[in-house]
């Protein structure tokens, strides 16, 4: 089955709108929908990017910051990383967050399809769980290849499909059923939770998103790792 046939380019209006209401409540939403594994699989991505002290990291859509914080701890205060997102309201709580860790990151924002940044300015590029929201995804990967330095990495976090039949019947259950309903409860916004789950299914995973990469023509080398059995996935991009 292609998945890409199935889906629809989102609208980016109506993806900031979405965000921009759900925002205040976006971090305990999210902390109590995944148990709190999703600071596990940003903390994988660090690792997989090669990110070490003193590099130059630029996270898009960023959202309350919590990849940029995890990208921070590891470049230290000889590195730098810039947090970006196109929805005001996601970024205003980031700042704070940052500080309260006594981590100096720079936050602005920005829309991946349009970077402000100077090519080659960065070692590595991220974005968690935003890519599926980017009315064109080919244009954002050539973005976040465009700002980094050749040989340096493009990272992507994203949901994705389950491969065990048992497991995956019982997620899907959680994900289609359950996840919108807590999701209303804690944000009081369902439409938004419902929109998460819709998206997530119909957008590519595995090879079909290398495909995407391939598209792109920015990188040399192109891998996925799987994280918590499918649930999501870590793409990795080496630019040319």
């Amino acid at each position: 089955m292609n998945t890409q046939t199935q889906r629809q380019s989102p609208d980016p209006e109506k993806i900031r709108s979405m965000f921009s209401k759900v925002a205040a409540k976006y971090d305990k939403a999210n902390s109590v929908l995944s148990v709190g594994i999703h600071h596990l699989w940003r903390k994988k991505l660090v690792a997989l990017s090669g990110a070490k002290a003193g590099m130059k990291v630029l996270d898009c859509a960023t959202g309350t910051g919590d990849l940029a914080i995890e990208f921070k701890k590891t470049v230290g205060t000889t590195g730098e990383v810039v947090g970006t997102d196109f929805c005001k309201e996601m970024l205003e709580p980031a700042p704070a967050k940052a500080k309260a860790q006594n981590l100096d990151i720079h936050f602005e924002l920005a829309d991946v399809t349009q970077l402000q940044f100077t090519d080659k300015r960065f070692d590595v590029s991220s974005i968690s769980f935003g890519i599926r929201n980017v009315n064109d995804p080919v244009k954002a990967l050539q973005e976040l290849a465009r700002v980094v330095k050749p040989g340096g990495q493009v990272m992507v976090l994203e949901f994705g499909k389950m491969d065990f039949p048992v497991i995956s019947g019982l997620y899907n259950f959680y994900s289609e059923k359950v996840l919108p309903k807590i999701g209303g409860l804690v944000t009081g916004q369902g439409d938004a939770y419902e929109y998460l789950q819709k998206s997530s299914a119909a957008f590519p995973c595995k090879e079909q998103f290398l495909d995407l990469m391939k598209q792109s023509g920015a990188f040399s080398e192109m891998s996925y790792t799987t994280v918590s059995f499918g649930i999501a996935y870590i793409y990795k991009g080496t630019v040319k």
